[in-house]
């Protein structure tokens, strides 16, 4: 296929700018897959669309506070510094977007936190992402990390809001989220609230966790129109020999395995056996799934409204069929749902 196939009209207005008051009760879009049929509703009334014996499995990746605001040495020229990945502890340095990157130079230092206190030198500004950094620290590796940490803020993606706010702290994560490692959050999973988990619980719905830690590449457009050529980033996977055993059981039973999240669709489906099952996994991953595909795994999706042109969207749209998700979209469109990070939602059955 091509990338102008998810091309739709989107204004900002149309994207979330903050959660729904309760996480729970976004709106809720129900598509079956098999007939094309949509249905509205809230977002916990996903409970009514599950039996006892099918599987939730969630992604509990952690977003950090990657967002850096700075200066550059003698001009004073505001620097803002996207942590994307830590290349060596020992000397402290990091793979980095920078903006605005026509200012920055090999050899430039600058400078974060209201003191100054923590300085960084580029040294590298010829890596695909951006730059590499390092930060200039002679304390132990912990008192760096809590010292970055608290100068930093949640990348909240700008088309949402410019920085960060109050809020963000806690309706940025999941209730979940465990493993520290994402500069961007797993949306499905923002709807859960512990109510709602209670309530699956006592019903008899599983749970398991994978671990994918999202990069800043997951939210970028398409820019080949062969979606074939495309290549994702690679990203961390983890996945515990008791969630493969719990899906493979859930599998082998005849209930269902539900994704909750577009980064849980591409791990499950990451390595999958010539038996249709999925074992135990450390490493990376750099799935790109697309239409067509025939998907092992999931039996149903929840997923946010994605921008267009996303590998998001795409990932969706390979798993409830592309003439069924973009006539969903256009749906959403018309009745008003909210798009992005903070969006409403959609269940595919």
């Amino acid at each position: 296929m091509k990338q102008k196939e998810f091309e739709f009209p989107l204004t900002l207005d149309q994207i979330a700018k903050y959660p729904s008051e309760e996480r729970d009760e976004c709106r809720l879009m129900v598509l079956h897959k098999d007939t094309g049929e949509i249905e509205h509703k809230i977002f916990k009334d996903l409970i009514d669309y599950l039996d006892e014996g099918d599987l939730c499995v969630f992604n509990d990746t952690k977003v950090f506070p990657a967002k850096l605001y700075g200066n550059k040495e003698k001009t004073g020229a505001e620097i803002e510094v996207f942590l994307l990945r830590e290349l060596n502890k020992d000397q402290h340095l990091w793979d980095v977007l920078v903006d605005p990157a026509r200012k920055i130079r090999i050899g430039n230092k600058l400078y974060f936190g209201d003191d100054n206190s923590l300085v960084a030198e580029v040294i590298d500004n010829t890596t695909s992402r951006g730059r590499t950094l390092r930060f200039l620290y002679d304390g132990p590796y912990e008192e760096f990390k809590k010292a970055l940490y608290t100068i930093g803020s949640l990348p909240v993606p700008k088309w949402i809001r410019p920085r960060a706010e109050e809020i963000d702290k806690e309706r940025f994560q999941t209730i979940y989220a465990k493993n520290e490692g994402a500069v961007a959050s797993p949306a499905a999973g923002l709807h859960f609230s512990r109510i709602l988990f209670k309530r699956l619980e006592i019903k008899g719905v599983e749970q398991a966790f994978i671990t994918l830690h999202m990069g800043n590449a997951h939210f970028h457009t398409v820019d080949v129109e062969d979606l074939s050529k495309h290549k994702m980033d690679s990203e961390p996977l983890f996945i515990s020999a008791e969630t493969a055993a719990k899906v493979n059981a859930t599998k082998h039973s005849g209930h269902r395995v539900v994704a909750v999240g577009i980064t849980v669709l591409r791990g499950l489906e990451t390595f999958v056996t010539t038996t249709a099952e999925i074992e135990e996994y450390e490493g990376w991953t750099n799935k790109f799934i697309f239409p067509p595909y025939k998907v092992t795994i999931p039996d149903a999706l929840i997923s946010n409204f994605h921008l267009p042109k996303s590998t998001m969207l795409m990932n969706v749209a390979a798993f409830g069929g592309y003439r069924n998700v973009m006539h969903a979209y256009e749906v959403a469109l018309a009745e008003g749902y909210k798009f992005g990070t903070y969006g409403d939602a959609m269940l595919i059955i």
